[in-house]
Parts: structure tokens; C-alpha cells; sequence
């Protein structure tokens, strides 16, 4: 009788659990609580960390700071009070002087500033180009650093009249201006040029403000590249990460110090490394760092030669089926860690430095995840047309059973070279597609690093070659398996996903049963002429469309752009565009959809009049996720 209650129990038990997992949806999606990591506080007893929850129903989120107990595991709300837990790093560590960062304007751009006596005109004049950058026109204005000294609070411009930015736009932060652990110098970023020389460079340098003087210099002047993320050590000993190539975005980044006034690359000769971001040692004696290796972000420890002959010695401290994104501090022999996976969003981590075990110490979103059910991700290798071996992502459905036949899923990603991981995506979420009863395959095609430089740059002057035959090696080594319903095949990707979408769509050859595409670039002899950010164009493509004496440009615009392939369209189509976006501006979807529609090709376009290149409002999101789930279900 004990037994029989006892299988009743456990058949009840797993009969609820079962019901309680349920797939995720759009809606759900958007009640996971996005976490942020602050900082281990003064005492390094807590972690500090935010929690973005979004609002649906206001469209918003609504932001709250945490702090855990690194020992006990215990939460509290510190309040406005957490700022006086954490080092602040505008304060000078002797305590004199605040570092922060204001807009100045230099230049008039408004029709009313060249023109007075007609305040009510709404127009901009610009002579030269970046007039507008990311998602934002060029106002005139330009960020600086200002110091300010905290007994008499009298601040000062430390780059007075430049008409050059520090933080860097768009993305730049407080990282971009430091403090030298002797108080006595700022180490700030800034790309030194103006107008159509910033848009067509990437010669961003480190320059070092001394206090007492007031001189600048430029630490970085020998290298054309970008030069960002400046971090001492206690020491002094500066760290910065580093790209050798002007106009190569994607240039192979490596950590350089500073030694014996003598740049030294720690991660320069060993091929596969692209550094993504770097901590230094509590000791100032080893650098961790992440990098995406074989699929995932990698954590890795190199320890700092004492002389420049020596050679840096690199060891792998974590790899597993997971991202480590960044790395936030150190404590009692452990480092704090960001941490992701296909079906988990972001959690803070510790590592054991020893033995490089993870154990989670924020759990912001278990609760959730207990009712969510989760996907098999496997990891499998296809050979391609040149006989490599590429990584593919595979993602299945919950409740696959390999007896049944799903429709499956070519995603193409974005970048051109970002790493495709173990990450976790608002938008391009492979658990929620597997959710919704498809099968995805993610390759790691040609133009992503983690797999070697060679691996990484065979995309740059060459888009639509071997990495668009490697999408479509991906999806054809798994439409042999049985479960694969060939006749139910959609490719899916955005930016150079996008822009892989269109190509695939003249070059397919009937593989695929729909497509969909957002910000994708169609045109590229109009993307040259519209895009803000022209050296990613002149290098990726090889120059200007006009110069017809050079071959390789030449090349790239004939073969390798989706607009030359139109004649073979057949396919439906769902174009998603942001309206500001103007790294891939939105003429682009235009051409695409007006194409679809003039061809009586089935076919949709969603405009996002708020957005960018991403989708960030709460039900923007939404109608973007409706809109992809219903097309995929009426057109697969």
C-alpha cells in the first residue's frame, strides 16, 4: 500500500511539473527581469546589481538596485544609498578632483542659428559628413571631459574648443576617462578627427591629460586602429584594448600594456584570440579577459611579463555550453562574471579562480524559468563547401521527438564578424522559436572570430561568397535528418543577417518556403551613399562603387549585392525596418519591398518609426514578435 501511494505521489509530482513548464511566449518574454551589474562594494562584502523589469502596459521598465551578500546569499534594497557602498570612479583616489562629461556646443547646424531673425524655421545645414550617427543628426554639440576640484568646485574644459567627443558616440560610457592611481593624470578616449575624416576612420587614441600642467598627449599616436577601454592597475601599469587597422572595425582586438614605456600586446600571438573585455588582477599581476572560442565566450587569465622579452603566459580559466560576457570584479579568490545561455538570460556567476567552477549568485529570474520549459541546444559540425569544419547551433523544440518532422529555421547573423554564442536575446530569442514548435540552425559561417583571423576576415570584401555557402551548407547537412521537414524551410536574420536573407533570396534555388529580414541591407552602391559609419563600407566592400579602377570594389558591387539577384525573388517575404536606423537606413528596406511587391511576390513590411537598428520599446517588441510568429504561421 506505501509503494502504490508512493507511485501515485511521484506520478502526480512529475504529471505537475510537467504542466507547470510551459513553452515561452512573446508575452513572457517580456516579464524576465533583465540584470545589470553594478560592482562589488567597498568592503567587497555585496555585489550590487540592477534589475530592468519591463512595463508592458507602460512601456517602459522600471529599474531597482539590489545588493547580495557575497558569503550569505542574502538581498537587500540599498536605495539611494548604494552609491556611497561602491568606489566612485569620478572621484580621484586622493579624493580632489571629479571627472565627468558634458555636451559643449561648437558648431551651428540649425537654420535659426545661421539666421536669427527667423527662430521658427526647422531646417539643418551641415558642409561636411557625419550628420548623423546611429540613430541620432548631428546637433553641433560635442562631449567632453570636464575636472572639477572638490574644495573650491571649480571645474574646467580639458579639451577646450575641440570639436571631437569623449565618451565616444554612440556607445561610450564613463570607461572612456580615468583617473591615474596617482591622482595626478586623466587617461581619456576620443577619435581626434572631424567631419568626413571621423566618418570614413577609425583612429580612435588614448590621450593623458596631466593635472598639473594641463598638457595633453596622445599615448597611442603609432597605431592607426582603435585604441579603447584604458584600465590601470594598482601598480600604475595601464592596459588598453587595441585594433592595428584604420577603418577595420572588426580588426583582430588585443590587450596591450604599457611597460617600461614600451607598448607590449599580451594576446597578439595567438591567433585565435579576439578580446571582447578585460579586468585586472586585484594584484595587478594577471589580466582575465573574455573571447569567443568555438562557440562560446571563453574566459581566460593572462599573467603580465615582468620585462618586455618575457613572453605572456595565457590559460583558459572557464568554456563550457555558456557565455561569460564580462567580468565584473574579484573576491576571496573568486571573480564575478556575467553570465548567459540560449535559454537563460543574464545572471551574475562567480568563478572559482582555482578550478574555474560556476555557481550563480543573483537568481533574479529562477522563479520563472521553473515554468519555463527548455530547449535541447546541441553543438555539431558541418563540413562546407571548402572542406572546413564549421560549428552549427541546433536548437530544438521543447518537446521534440525525433519521430516527427518540425519546420526548421535558418538563422543568418548579424555583425557582419560578431561571434555567434551561447547568447540571450530580447528579440532573436532561439528559445522562443523552439518554443513555438521550430527547429534552429545557427552557423558559425566564414566572418566571425573565435575560429582563427583567417576564418574571421574572409567575409571583408567578399559578402555574399563563402559565408552565404555556408549558410547554405548548414541548412542542408541538417535538412538530412529525418525530423527536418524539407518541404517547411524559412531563413531568418537582421543587419547582415538581413542583408544575408535578401541574398539568399536570389541564390536559394527553391530551398526555402519564406524569408524574413530586418534592417538588412539590399543595395549596395545606395548603402555606400547613405550610411553614416563609411569606413565599415570602404573596407567591407573595398572602396567607392564610382572608382571603376578598382577591381576588387568593383567586384564586390556586382557580385555581392542582393539587388543584382532580383530576377530569381519568388519567395514571401517580412521586412522588418527602424526608421532610425542609419547604419543601415531605411531606403534600403523601400527598394527591397517595393521589388517584392511590384514582382506580385506575397510580402510585408513592419516600420518601426521609433526605433533604431535594434528594437527597444516594450510593445514595439511585442507587435514584432506577433508579427514574425503569424507570418512564420501562414507562410510555413
Amino acid at each position: 500500500m506505501t509503494k502504490r501511494i508512493l507511485y501515485l505521489l511521484t506520478v502526480t509530482a512529475v504529471t505537475i511539473t510537467c504542466v507547470a513548464q510551459q513553452p515561452l511566449t512573446p508575452e513572457k518574454l517580456w516579464q524576465i527581469g533583465r540584470v545589470g551589474a553594478i560592482g562589488l562594494s567597498k568592503d567587497q562584502q555585496y555585489m550590487l546589481y540592477s534589475v530592468n523589469q519591463p512595463n508592458v502596459a507602460e512601456n517602459k521598465g522600471v529599474n531597482t538596485i539590489y545588493a547580495v551578500n557575497i558569503a550569505t546569499g542574502q538581498v537587500i534594497q540599498p536605495g539611494n544609498e548604494y552609491s556611497n557602498m561602491i568606489t566612485d570612479p569620478q572621484l580621484s583616489p586622493d579624493g580632489k578632483y571629479r571627472i565627468s562629461a558634458k555636451d559643449v556646443k561648437l558648431v551651428n547646424v540649425e537654420g535659426k542659428e545661421f539666421y536669427p531673425d527667423l527662430p521658427k524655421s526647422n531646417v539643418k545645414i551641415y558642409d561636411q559628413l557625419n550628420y548623423r550617427h546611429w540613430d541620432t543628426w548631428e546637433d553641433g554639440a560635442y562631449s567632453h571631459v570636464f575636472l572639477t576640484t572638490v574644495a573650491d568646485n571649480t571645474t574646467k574644459d580639458i579639451m577646450p574648443g575641440e570639436k571631437y567627443d569623449c565618451p565616444q558616440k554612440p556607445f561610450g560610457s564613463e570607461e572612456d576617462y580615468i583617473f591615474s592611481p596617482d591622482s595626478k593624470k586623466i587617461i581619456y578616449v576620443s577619435k581626434k578627427k572631424y567631419g568626413t575624416a571621423y566618418a570614413v576612420s577609425t583612429n580612435t587614441d588614448l590621450y593623458e591629460y596631466t593635472i598639473a600642467t594641463g598638457a595633453t598627449r596622445n599615448l597611442t599616436e603609432n597605431n592607426k586602429g582603435y585604441d579603447v577601454n584604458p584600465a590601470f592597475n594598482k601598480n600604475g601599469t595601464l592596459a588598453w584594448l587595441q585594433m592595428k587597422r584604420d577603418g577595420f572595425e572588426a580588426d583582430k582586438q588585443d590587450i596591450i600594456i604599457m611597460l617600461n614605456n614600451m607598448p607590449v600586446n599580451l594576446t597578439g600571438a595567438n591567433d585565435a584570440i579576439h578580446v571582447n573585455t578585460f579586468k585586472w588582477s586585484n594584484d595587478g599581476k594577471k589580466i582575465y579577459f573574455t573571447a569567443p572560442q568555438d562557440g562560446t565566450n571563453t574566459l581566460f587569465e593572462v599573467v603580465v611579463p615582468a620585462t618586455i622579452q618575457q613572453k605572456p603566459v595565457i590559460k583558459k580559466l572557464a568554456q563550457g555550453n555558456y557565455d561569460i560576457n564580462d567580468i565584473v570584479g574579484e573576491a576571496e579568490g573568486k571573480l564575478f562574471v556575467i553570465r548567459t545561455d540560449m535559454n537563460r538570460a543574464t545572471e551574475i556567476y562567480t568563478v572559482n579562480i582555482n578550478n574555474g567552477q560556476l555557481t550563480a549568485l543573483t537568481h533574479v529570474n529562477d522563479d520563472f524559468y521553473k515554468g519555463i520549459a527548455t530547449s535541447k541546444v546541441e553543438k555539431r559540425f558541418v563540413k562546407t563547401t571548402d572542406n572546413k569544419n564549421m560549428l552549427v547551433w541546433v536548437i530544438y523544440p521543447p518537446d521534440f521527438d525525433p519521430s516527427k518532422k518540425y519546420p526548421t529555421l535558418l538563422y543568418c547573423q548579424g555583425g557582419p564578424q560578431s561571434p555567434l554564442t551561447q547568447f540571450y536575446s530580447f528579440r532573436w530569442n532561439f528559445q522562443l522559436m523552439a518554443a513555438n514548435g521550430y527547429i534552429v540552425v545557427a552557423p558559425c559561417r566564414r566572418g566571425m572570430p573565435g575560429f582563427g583571423t583567417k576564418w574571421n576576415e574572409d567575409i571583408s570584401k567578399a559578402h555574399g561568397g563563402q559565408a552565404i555557402n555556408d549558410y547554405l551548407s548548414a541548412i542542408d547537412a541538417v535538412s538530412k535528418e529525418p525530423y527536418v521537414d524539407k518541404n517547411r524551410l524559412g531563413c531568418i536574420g537582421a543587419s547582415y543577417g538581413g542583408y544575408s536573407v535578401f541574398m539568399l533570396a536570389g541564390v536559394h534555388k527553391n530551398r526555402f518556403k519564406t524569408f524574413i529580414s530586418h534592417d538588412g541591407i539590399f543595395d549596395m552602391r545606395s548603402m555606400y551613399g547613405s550610411t553614416e559609419e563609411v569606413f565599415f563600407v570602404d573596407w567591407d566592400y573595398g572602396g567607392p562603387y564610382w572608382d571603376k579602377t578598382n577591381k576588387v570594389a568593383q567586384h564586390s558591387y556586382e557580385k555581392y549585392s542582393p539587388s543584382n539577384y532580383v530576377q530569381n525573388w519568388n519567395t514571401p517575404m517580412l521586412i522588418f525596418q527602424g526608421e532610425k536606423d542609419y547604419r543601415v537606413p531605411p531606403e534600403q528596406a523601400f527598394q527591397a519591398f517595393q521589388v517584392l511587391q511590384l514582382k506580385g511576390i506575397k510580402s510585408k513590411m513592419v516600420y518601426l518609426p521609433e526605433e533604431n537598428h535594434w528594437v527597444t520599446r516594450a510593445q514595439n517588441a511585442l507587435v514584432w514578435q506577433r508579427q514574425f510568429y503569424e507570418w512564420l504561421k501562414e507562410t510555413l
